[in-house]
């Protein structure tokens, strides 16, 4: 059973992550998410079952379309095994809790969020509303469950996280737009941090900004030194903010804890 149980959390990451690559490749498109079928980007051939059993028909098929041989992009199985580490990872964090069930939605609808601002520097309304349907659910059940996420804090604590992180970076905007005539941040990001916000409570969504922040920044000083991108290239910042709501999800209390202590 110790084994069963995170494989079974495995296998349906892996079959969630072939789902969200059907979002990912149809919503920036303004397409359905449920219709048509999956079919080949190249031929169009409508694909069968054994066409879509997650990474390993792209094993089987050796990254190629069985019907007209064109390439199966990499970015597919990627998808499906980052879905299903996360969840795993998540389960041995949290165990099987309604502080694993609502991380695991919020790290599902950022994995649509990290792949679709990559591709298209947009983070689609549809996936804020996704993220806030969650969190507002959990702030209700939080009057009768208690959560390591806010661990013990004040139950407003959820909405002055969603306001300050998401009200910061706004602030930014303005500033930057006033003076440069762009926008530091997409309003996008900004409104990304609303779910964020409103899941995580107030300490642990400050830290996922602050771990965007720095890691965002470290990213953008090595690609501009790598010559990869220019002082006033847009670097989409949707993927650093999952990166910091992760770490700030796994670490967060820990690095509050180590840095207080520090101080």
């Amino acid at each position: 059973m110790d084994v069963l149980l995170p494989l079974l959390i495995f296998v349906t990451g892996l079959i969630l992550g072939s789902f969200f690559n059907v979002v990912i490749y149809r919503l920036p498109r303004e397409k359905s998410i449920v219709a048509p079928r999956s079919s080949c980007a190249s031929c169009g051939t409508t694909l069968r079952a054994i066409d879509l059993i997650p990474v390993f028909s792209f094993i089987f098929l050796k990254g190629k379309c069985r019907y007209c041989n064109s390439k199966i992009s990499f970015r597919y199985p990627l998808v499906e095994l980052i879905t299903g580490v996360i969840f795993v990872i998540l389960y041995w964090k949290y165990g099987i809790s309604i502080d694993f069930i609502f991380t695991v939605y919020l790290m599902s609808v950022l994995i649509l969020v990290f792949f679709i601002d990559l591709d298209h520097m947009i983070i689609p309304n549809e996936l804020v509303i996704a993220g806030l349907i969650g969190g507002i659910l959990l702030f209700v059940l939080r009057f009768w469950f208690n959560d390591r996420l806010i661990d013990g804090a004040a139950w407003y604590s959820p909405l002055l996280g969603m306001v300050v992180t998401s009200g910061f970076l706004l602030l930014i905007a303005l500033i930057g737009m006033a003076i440069y005539g762009t926008d530091a941040f997409g309003m996008g990001d900004v409104k990304i941090f609303l779910p964020i916000g409103l899941t995580l409570g107030f300490k642990l969504a400050v830290i996922s900004l602050v771990f965007s922040v720095f890691i965002g920044g470290f990213a953008g000083l090595f690609l501009m030194i790598t010559g990869l991108k220019h002082r006033k290239s847009h670097i989409p910042f949707g993927p650093f903010i999952v990166l910091g709501a992760f770490l700030s999800i796994l670490f967060g209390h820990d690095f509050f804890t180590w840095y207080t202590g520090f101080l």
